[in-house]
């Protein structure tokens, strides 16, 4: 039975954090104005784009959700193939693009990604950097507002039955997603203490799967 390997994009595979939430907070104040927003990202429900997008709407009491949630959305779109467009791809996390192009190709493992970004999003940003994408799942914030409904959404489209998941992500809610889910997690970045680089990564894994 096949393990799965499942990503976070932005902060985990992606140095992208900072910039998309900047373009993310633009385009929202593009939309809905000088909106009242929360001291911290922690601070909301459920942090994936559209679950802190719907939040802010009913924060500052508007109405027509759907609407604003399309308007800024697609907004948000335009700023990320623009960003791309004038300053090029975003950095890959050191190794990253070389370990997950190493893992999909593998027979005893399976790849997807699980975001909290949109998918539109998330897609432009992998494929500038020279992610694989082809046939790869991906869960984002269009299926679920979510975390923890968005990573099972990407481990349930994998064709085959898995043996167990690996998460890698960079923030608490991720790691607080794989305790609920039952996952075993990796974290990247020094905000959890978490890996730096991808480099040495293939024996860590090596070491997980003899556990």
């Amino acid at each position: 039975m096949m393990d799965a390997i499942v990503f976070d994009i932005d902060g985990t595979l992606l140095d992208s954090s900072g910039i998309d939430s900047r373009l993310y907070i633009e385009s929202i104040k593009t939309i809905l104005g000088e909106v009242k927003l929360r001291p911290d990202w922690s601070d909301y429900e459920h942090v994936t784009d559209q679950g802190v997008l719907r939040d802010i709407i009913r924060d500052n009491g508007l109405s027509r959700e759907r609407e604003l949630i399309s308007q800024v959305k697609r907004v948000f779109l335009q700023s990320i193939a623009e960003h791309l467009r004038t300053q090029g791809p975003f950095r890959e996390i050191p190794g990253a693009r070389r370990f997950v192009r190493a893992l999909n190709q593998s027979s005893e493992m399976r790849v997807a990604y699980a975001t909290g970004g949109w998918t539109h999003s998330a897609k432009l940003k992998l494929e500038s950097a020279g992610f694989p994408l082809d046939d790869l799942p991906l869960a984002s914030s269009d299926d679920h507002d979510d975390r923890v409904s968005i990573m099972r959404s990407a481990a349930a489209r994998f064709p085959e039955s898995t043996n167990r998941v690996i998460y890698f992500g960079d923030a608490i809610w991720d790691q607080r997603a794989c305790e609920e889910l039952g996952w075993q997690f990796v974290a990247v970045g020094t905000a959890l203490g978490g890996i730096e680089n991808f480099d040495s990564v293939e024996r860590f894994i090596d070491q997980i799967r003899k556990n």
